[in-house]
């Protein structure tokens, strides 16, 4: 990564304690875009000035710039309605979906600085190779269901359980979580730690009412789930608005700290196990 990528023209930590100071009013004339140039081997920040009109999304004005400007910017995107998670960047240092950062929410009167997310490798400009997370997922333990407890063949569950785990199903797999992660961001410890997207993945399904394998020993050791110290940034950046940290990452810690490290609860399971037939 060059030295325009380098974490000090950024900042790191991600967490936005309150909303800077935006343009109440929608845009109209012109506005600079400072946009990060580049490839694995080296990349620098270039400013262009473009139109800007009421109801614009970031997204617009580097279409708008590619359009008419820099031909060959490259960017990744697809639906343009904050349902595919392609479009993810760091806008003035900010995971976002360009495609649902409004223009008037921006100080304009300053460039808008739009760069690759950082925690992944960059292949081009704005584009980030993001395979690593399609490897982490097949190395979690699948969904494996108890018998059927009806006559029918069928599964009784209770309406709390049933909902505990729906919001887990809204993720976009944007990878911001991933992204602002200080683990995967600063640590770069790709190699131990699953990241937020992956830990919601395993807690929607060690809390789906129906599943019964054990993923608790891979938290601890495989995934990584003690890496996260719970800063919540990971929540505030889920344009989903799921609740990561408090509703996934915590109580996943908290299946581990009883496995491995309640000595009273692991004598209760020792003698309240029944004896194999």
């Amino acid at each position: 990564m060059t030295d325009t990528l380098k974490p000090d023209l950024v900042d790191t930590g991600a967490v936005e304690e309150k909303k800077p100071a935006a343009s109440k009013a929608e845009p109209r004339g012109t506005a600079t875009f400072r946009i990060w140039r580049g490839d694995r081997e080296r990349g620098r920040l270039v400013d262009y000035t473009t139109r800007v009109a009421p109801g614009m999304v970031v997204l617009d004005a580097v279409h708008e710039i590619q359009a008419e400007q820099a031909n060959d910017l490259a960017v990744r995107w697809n639906c343009k309605a904050g349902k595919c998670g392609s479009c993810s960047a760091e806008v003035n240092g900010m995971p976002k979906l360009m495609c649902m950062t409004r223009l008037s929410e921006l100080p304009l009167e300053k460039p808008v600085t739009v760069e690759p997310m950082r925690s992944f490798p960059p292949v081009k400009d704005l584009v980030t190779d993001v395979s690593w997370n399609f490897r982490v997922k097949p190395k979690i333990r699948k969904f494996k269901p108890r018998p059927p407890d009806a006559p029918d063949g069928t599964w009784r569950m209770a309406q709390t359980d049933v909902d505990r785990v729906q919001e887990f199903r809204k993720c976009i797999e944007c990878f911001l979580c991933q992204d602002v992660c200080h683990v995967l961001r600063d640590h770069y410890l790709h190699d131990q730690f699953i990241g937020p997207r992956y830990l919601v993945h395993v807690a929607a399904l060690e809390m789906h009412p129906l599943d019964v394998e054990d993923r608790v020993e891979d938290l601890r050791r495989a995934h990584g789930v003690g890496y996260c110290n719970i800063t919540k940034c990971c929540t505030q950046v889920c344009p989903e608005h799921i609740t990561i940290t408090d509703n996934a990452i915590i109580p996943l810690k908290e299946r581990v700290v009883d496995e491995f490290y309640d000595p009273l609860g692991r004598l209760t399971r020792l003698f309240s196990r029944r004896p194999e037939p």
